[in-house]
């Protein structure tokens, strides 16, 4: 495993229908979208996941947790956190969970300027969600505030 501050992380945005993926390096403190992971009830085909893995080789999972804008927990964290341990028990990397709040609505804003007017099902912000999770997360551990 890598010294902290030089590990290659890889980052989810998890959905019930399609996974946000984005790959880190800490050193860079910058990420980059992947494929999004297409999932059924919230579970990806674990044959694609553990070819990133293989692919990656990461040193650290990176899961969004989708609180309410009150701080409490949803439906969807506790199936965001059962996917960090599935994560984990799989592939034997450690995985941190991190607040995602915030990051759906940034992703669209981002997608919206970039010119992809308002078809989020056509032009997927899962990949770019996944990127400001992990990238906030990467700020945070530099003690910089997230984006």
């Amino acid at each position: 495993m890598a010294e902290v501050g030089q590990r290659l992380i890889l980052g989810f945005d998890f959905g019930t229908r399609r996974i946000g993926v984005a790959v880190g390096n800490e050193l860079l403190g910058g990420a980059r979208e992947l494929a999004p992971l297409p999932a059924r009830d919230g579970i990806p085909d674990w044959t694609q996941v553990a070819r990133l893995v293989d692919e990656w080789r990461p040193d650290l999972f990176v899961v969004g947790l989708p609180l309410n804008m009150d701080g409490s927990e949803s439906v969807m964290s506790t199936r965001a956190r059962k996917f960090g341990k599935r994560l984990y028990g799989r592939f034997g990397t450690p995985c941190e969970m991190v607040d995602e709040r915030g990051s759906t609505r940034e992703a669209k804003a981002i997608a919206r300027d970039a010119g992809h007017g308002g078809n989020y099902r056509q032009e997927s912000i899962d990949g770019i969600a996944a990127v400001l999770i992990l990238e906030g997360w990467m700020a945070r551990q530099e003690g910089l505030p997230p984006r």
